[in-house]
Order: structure tokens, then C-alpha cells, then sequence
């Protein structure tokens, strides 16, 4: 176990700089040419380690990518999955004011690095040193890396229940949280769509002719407030409102945005029933509800529990201490875990600040986590 912390250690310059080259290649969500290039350029990689490489160009968001490798058995068999994305919440420009950076700390900052560029450079290089060290796999094991998960893997969920249906275990390699800790499950997440329409008249003339849309849509957001039970650890936010064009016209649409929570399925169907069966509060009001649940919970199961403490026992092995918990965020993880399928979600380097100006990983932490995906790779 210590000479594969030491092979990956000896390794640590130079998988920085590999990771530097994926954060400088800014791939933001549905910009198609450049996620279609990081494509490529991650597939000649594998290629070259000797994965058979499939690419699935998706107009308009870019290209997902499966390699595979079979490590001495047959692709038939239940295969180990090793599950990324390629697309960034960054816009592109932002390396101008955040560019890749060490730190004396020994923290490497830049936008996508802690979700997810380093977690896709940590995997590549596990799959090289099972390959150059010679080392064994009890599975074939696939590298799926789609281009859409940030905007809530649209084009690329079935190729993800696809491929985890062909699979003994899931190994997601999102950021972990803060601390290295891995993650055991995740909440359900639904995204809906809620329009009031009114009707239009002057403010001035003919306020009475007209029926408001912002103030329907207003007591809509109350009642969806109230759907809201912490202790059940379910959430429903009403995170963007638009109504009205002028300030001298009766509105007569508004519309809000809504991101729902849940960690039990009986939760996100209950919550989807009532803001479905919303009815309008103003007379001669209407109202449209768009949307669903986009990823269903992946829960704490016994199947990912024996996973986690598969991954705690390997790395106790490689002479650091591996942490679980469950967090309200989604992954491509949800969908597996929701499939059966043993899942282990925050494989990546430790770090902080997803989606926030200090994102970074810690360097150091690189060895650990490459050393742990690859024996998990090996014996998942």
C-alpha cells in the first residue's frame, strides 16, 4: 500500500500540472465546441493508457465520453464505474481574474478545479498505474465523463442508468467535503416552474379590469413556503420571480423558479403532488406548473454503506482515516444509487469552495486520493 502513496507521490508535480491543464481549458455548460475539445483531448489520453474509447456528441451541450477497460476480463462482466463531467459552472473569461494558482499554504486554486478537473485528472492517472505497475483488477472498469451534470444531466442520464446497469459498484468523483469526507447519500432534487396568469389593464384607468399576476403568484410563493419541514429535511425555495412589464400595467404573467429537496422518495412524490395540485387564490387567475423531480434521493443504504466501509478499511491501509456523511446536493450518483447499484460519491481532492470564488484543492491530499480511487478501482 505505501509504494502505491509513493509512486503517486513521486507523481505529485506532475499531476498538478496535468490538472493546471484541464482548469486552463474552461469548459462551461453548453459550450459546446470547448466541451467537445476536452473530450477529445481526455480521450487521446485514455487511448493511449489503451481504453476503447466511444465519444456521443449531444448538439448544443457537447460530447459525452465512455472508455473502457478490460484489465484481462471480458466487458461483459459487471464492471467497476467510474463516473465525472466535464462541465464547469464557470463562465468562460474567468480565468482572467481567477487563474490557476499555488499557494505557499500548499492550496491550488482555480475555477473548476475542486468539481470537478482534478477529480477527472486523479482518475486518469489510476487507470495508468493499474496499467504501467501491473496491478490486478477483480472487473473491468468503464470511465464515463458526460458534459452536462451542472445543468442537470438533460442528455446524459440514460447513458448513466445505461451504464450503471451493467455495474457492481459506482465511484463518483465529485469533490468530497471539506476534510476528505466521502459521501453515503444525497437528496432527491426537484426543479419545477410555477406561472400565474392575470390580465392586463392601466393602473391608473382601469386597475379594477385587470387581474394582478404578481399577487397571485405572491400567495402561491406562501403556500409553497409552507410545503417546507426541516425535520423531514425537506426544502422548497423559491429562488428566481419574474412578473410584469411596466410599472403603470396590471401584470399579467409572473413567474417563479423552484428548487425542491427530499431524502425519501415518499417525500419527493407527496411534494410533487402538492405544487402540482396549486390552484389559484384570485378570481379569474390561472396557473401553469411546469416540471418534476430531476434527480430521485440516493439514500444511505446498506449497499452503499458496505461500499463506504470497503473504501474506509483501503485506506486505513494507506495510513489515512476515511469519513462519510450525506449532504442535500445532487450528483450523477443519485441516479445509480436509485438504480441499486453501490455507490461512493466525493472520490475527488480534497479542497473547498465549489462554485465560489475560492474553490481550491489541497495538493498535498493528491496521493491519498489517487492511491484510494485506484484500489477501489481494483477491488470495488
Amino acid at each position: 500500500m505505501s509504494s502505491l502513496i509513493n509512486h503517486f507521490s513521486a507523481l505529485q508535480a506532475s499531476i498538478s500540472d496535468s490538472i493546471r491543464v484541464l482548469v486552463e481549458r474552461e469548459t462551461t455548460s453548453k459550450e459546446e465546441a470547448r466541451l467537445n475539445e476536452i473530450a477529445d483531448f481526455v480521450a487521446r489520453q485514455l487511448s493511449d493508457l489503451g481504453g476503447q474509447i466511444e465519444l456521443t456528441p449531444q448538439p448544443g451541450y457537447g460530447t459525452h465520453l465512455r472508455a473502457r477497460f478490460d484489465f484481462g476480463h471480458d466487458l461483459s462482466e459487471p464492471q467497476v464505474l467510474v463516473i465525472g463531467h466535464l462541465d464547469t459552472v464557470w463562465p468562460v473569461g474567468t480565468l482572467e481574474r481567477m487563474p490557476f494558482r499555488l499557494t505557499l499554504e500548499g492550496a491550488a486554486h482555480g475555477p473548476g478545479i475542486f468539481d470537478m478537473k482534478s477529480g477527472i485528472v486523479i482518475a486518469v492517472q489510476a487507470l495508468n498505474a493499474i496499467r504501467t505497475l501491473g496491478l490486478q483488477t477483480k472487473r473491468p472498469v468503464t470511465l464515463l465523463l458526460t458534459c452536462d451534470e451542472e445543468i442537470g444531466s438533460k442528455t446524459s442520464r440514460s447513458l448513466v442508468e445505461e451504464e450503471a446497469r451493467r455495474s457492481a459498484a459506482a465511484l463518483v468523483l465529485e469533490p468530497p467535503i471539506t476534510g476528505g469526507v466521502v459521501k453515503t447519500g444525497r437528496k432527491g432534487i426537484g426543479v419545477f416552474g410555477v406561472r400565474a396568469i392575470g390580465r392586463a389593464a392601466h393602473a391608473g384607468l382601469d386597475p379594477r379590469k385587470g387581474v394582478n399576476a404578481n399577487v397571485e403568484l405572491s400567495h402561491q410563493i406562501l403556500r409553497l413556503a409552507a410545503m417546507n419541514d426541516h425535520d423531514r429535511g425537506v426544502t422548497v425555495s423559491v429562488g428566481v420571480m419574474n412578473g410584469g412589464t411596466t410599472i403603470n400595467v396590471i401584470p399579467a404573467e409572473a413567474s417563479a423558479k423552484v428548487d425542491v429537496r427530499f431524502w425519501t422518495p415518499e417525500d419527493g412524490e407527496r411534494i410533487v403532488r402538492e405544487i402540482c395540485g396549486l390552484q389559484p387564490v384570485l378570481a379569474n387567475a390561472k396557473l401553469e406548473i411546469t416540471g418534476g423531480i430531476n434527480r430521485p434521493p440516493m439514500p444511505r443504504s446498506e449497499n452503499n454503506i458496505a461500499l463506504y466501509e470497503h473504501a474506509r478499511d483501503l485506506a486505513a491501509e494507506l495510513g489515512f482515516e476515511l469519513n462519510d456523511a450525506v449532504v442535500g446536493g445532487g450528483s450523477d450518483g443519485n441516479f445509480t444509487a436509485a438504480l441499486g447499484v453501490p455507490t461512493l460519491d466525493g472520490l475527488g481532492v480534497d479542497g473547498a469552495g465549489a462554485h465560489a470564488d475560492h474553490e481550491h484543492i489541497i495538493v498535498s491530499d493528491i496521493p491519498r486520493r489517487a492511491a484510494l480511487l485506484t484500489r477501489l478501482m481494483q477491488t470495488a
